[in-house]
């Protein structure tokens, strides 16, 4: 989110252009401004409101090429000179915003949220953050952790990116241009060839990533360039001309109109019809930045038919000069505020939206004037130095800040570590799934659970480690491909294979406390999110739907070639059937089951079916850990009816099935019962905290549900 910058003097090849204030621009910052927003703060209102960032980048682009193209950068200096004027109008600000959020969100959030924020606002101070979100999109179990107070920055990322290597473009093109002796206009179109073919580049690559993997596509800065650089290739095209445009009021003054009426139109177009479906950024993003051009290229005058003339009214402008600070505080207070006001204001309707809304503006306000204006002026006698040693002190303060918060949480999972082993070590029948132990007597639980809430979303099983050869063990999307880990003894004589997505995984530490009494070798075949059943599953792309049906192949196959001692398999089911909704899912994926199970079966290798377990997730509670340290007095809160919460698990159907027709070595487990009571499922059972996050069993209450596993899996190898 730049904006307009003070163009120095051109060089006599350059074209200068008009200097006047754009009112149209400023007026764009204003819409783009008031589409995310209000998509951020009343989401089911303007869908597709994501695309105001859209808009934001191709009116930066727009002034900062115009800007280098005027007075393009030569030396050394020059360069450090103009990254001087993007530090002093853009970081005072953005460093302000992130200290508050961060002591903040150390204030109001749960403790659970405190490291990931620490560290996105470490990677957000550094302009680096769209990478990180890129990562955490593809990760399953991340991609489903609560937003940060400052994932908006990726965004401003995305730009800072921008304009470190942009003038490095233009001075490269500039020196191109040089080589071949081409001046004035011909030295232009130049400029323009080469920003044309970094455009296409990047085009092309955003409709290609948004294909193959949309959840990284959103946020890298390849697949964004072209936003940018379509602004910038605007400002090309006029740098490029012969003469200077003329004034708007002076020719075609309707023409102007219509052309400026139907950008924004589009853009509003857009905002109201695209959402959380829409194949985003891709060539859908190509209507809102291409509206967004035609608005700047219109130039459209304040004639009485003109956008411009509500454009240029003073609320607009206003509210365009302030954008930069509207766009920095309004994400904040929206996932702070509902979390630190009392229970009962959150529940007054719309009240908490407003006052949202106010403070964001007050706030913005008082940047501008405050901050913003302030920092912007440049060091008398033109230095440098001060203007990097204050972001760089700037910068220090906000990366200290964080990584004291880090290390404040890393020593408390220490702390809760410990509680973890002492408590399974302590041998009390009633720690964790024991006090659901039909008949045993157990007195409520009482102290803070184990694990704690901030090292619930840490305490996974080993997969997630990373632990085997250096190796993940995860197959992933997009093209899921053969990967297998060995825990366990690796010279066990007993080999059990455990098999499925994200829910078999859960089952590692169970596995792993039997393993090691028994001397087995666990080798596990899993993979995020689909499912071991032979379905075509509705992932987020064609590509990943071919990739997991071709994984599920192959994966069934060689187990029935390598034939194991024991077979346990496990899914939770998120994807629907292709052509299905999830609903109406149940019969394809249990056809699909016991397409799997019959092969192994035929090869003679005994199954254990693991019963899906329950998720909060499907219910009211949408994070165990968070809600457990949010709600620390009242665990009740953390609950919810066990039909609710339980799956209607279609390989129960697929095992009954093969029972039916023979197949005495496929059986079924179902350990729900020391999860859930009968009733009510519950976060928090015998003293331990059931799940990691809003689906996933912690591999501490994994480990208290090993005994009880051991028996089915006995059952089975004795059988077999």
């Amino acid at each position: 989110m730049a904006t307009t910058t003070s163009p120095r003097a051109p060089r006599a090849t350059a074209v200068r252009p008009r200097s006047r204030v754009r009112s149209d621009i400023q007026g764009l910052r204003a819409v783009a401004v008031t589409l995310v927003v209000v998509y951020h703060l009343l989401p089911g209102s303007l869908t597709g409101g994501f695309v105001g960032v859209d808009v934001f980048l191709v009116v930066s682009g727009f002034l900062i090429t115009s800007h280098l193209l005027t007075a393009p950068p030569t030396t050394g200096r020059e360069l450090l000179a103009f990254w001087a004027r993007r530090i002093r109008r853009l970081l005072p600000a953005s460093l302000l915003v992130l200290g508050v959020s961060l002591v903040a969100a150390w204030l109001f959030l749960p403790e659970t949220r405190w490291e990931a924020t620490a560290r996105e606002v470490s990677a957000a101070a550094t302009y680096v953050v769209n990478w990180r979100l890129a990562d955490n999109a593809v990760d399953y179990l991340a991609a489903a952790q609560a937003a940060s107070p400052v994932q908006h920055f990726w965004s401003l990322s995305v730009e800072e990116q921008f304009y470190l290597g942009w003038p490095l473009l233009v001075l490269l093109l500039a020196v191109a241009a040089r080589a071949l002796r081409a001046r004035g206009t011909a030295a232009a179109r130049v400029q323009l060839a080469g920003i044309a073919v970094v455009v296409a580049a990047s085009f092309a690559w955003s409709v290609h990533l948004t294909d193959a993997d949309p959840a990284r596509a959103y946020f890298v800065t390849p697949t964004r360039i072209w936003e940018l650089g379509a602004g910038g290739l605007l400002a090309a095209v006029l740098a490029s001309r012969a003469r200077p445009a003329p004034d708007p009021g002076t020719s075609a003054p309707l023409a102007r109109a219509v052309v400026a009426w139907l950008g924004l139109a589009v853009v509003v177009a857009t905002a109201v019809g695209y959402d959380a479906a829409t194949p985003f950024p891709g060539w859908h993003a190509a209507l809102p930045v291409l509206a967004t051009v035609a608005v700047i290229a219109a130039d459209a005058g304040p004639d009485r038919w003109s956008p411009v003339r509500w454009l240029g009214t003073r609320p607009v402008q206003w509210l365009g000069d302030v954008s930069y600070s509207v766009y920095l505080w309004h994400w904040p207070l929206i996932v702070i505020v509902p979390v630190a006001v009392p229970v009962a204001l959150a529940d007054a309707g719309p009240v908490v939206e407003i006052g949202i809304l106010v403070a964001t503006l007050l706030l913005a306000a008082a940047t501008k004037t405050w901050v913003e204006d302030r920092f912007r002026r440049a060091p008398a006698g033109g230095r440098l130095a001060p203007t990097y040693l204050t972001a760089a002190a700037g910068m220090a303060v906000v990366l200290l800040l964080s990584s004291l918060l880090v290390g404040h949480v890393q020593d408390r999972q220490e702390e809760a570590r410990d509680r973890v082993e002492a408590a399974l070590a302590g041998a009390d029948p009633c720690f964790g799934a024991g006090a659901l132990v039909p008949g045993r007597e157990c007195p409520p639980a009482r102290g803070e659970p184990v694990p704690a809430p901030a090292l619930a979303p840490d305490d996974k099983a080993d997969a997630y480690a990373d632990v085997s050869g250096g190796r993940n063990c995860w197959s992933a999307r997009p093209r899921f491909r053969q990967v297998r880990c060995v825990f366990g003894e690796p010279d066990g004589d007993v080999e059990v294979v455990l098999v499925g997505n994200s829910h078999a995984g859960q089952w590692l530490p169970a596995l792993q406390e039997i393993a090691a009494d028994r001397d087995w070798r666990i080798s596990t075949r899993l993979a995020s999110r689909c499912a071991m059943s032979q379905v075509r599953q509705a992932l987020d792309t064609v590509e990943e739907t071919d990739a997991c049906e071709q994984w599920v192949e192959r994966t069934s196959r060689r187990i029935a070639r390598e034939r194991p001692d024991l077979v346990v398999v496990s899914n939770r089911i998120s994807a629907p059937a292709e052509g299905h909704s999830l609903e109406a899912s149940r019969e394809p994926y249990a056809a699909g089951y016991e397409q799997v199970l019959r092969r192994w079966s035929e090869a003679g290798v005994p199954v254990v079916a693991l019963h899906d377990t329950p998720a909060p997730g499907d219910g009211a509670v949408e994070s165990a850990p968070e809600c457990v340290a949010t709600n620390a007095d009242d665990l009740d809160a953390c609950a919810g009816p066990r039909p609710d919460w339980e799956p209607a698990d279609p390989v129960r159907e697929a095992v009954e099935a093969m029972q039916t027709g023979g197949a005495a070595s496929v059986r079924l487990a179902d350990l729900n019962d020391l999860i859930c009571r009968s009733e009510t499922c519950a976060a928090v059972v015998g003293g331990a905290l059931v799940y990691s996050d809003g689906s996933h069993l912690t591999a501490t209450y994994a480990r208290t549900l090993a005994p009880h596993l051991e028996r089915p899996l006995l059952r089975a190898l004795r059988g077999s």
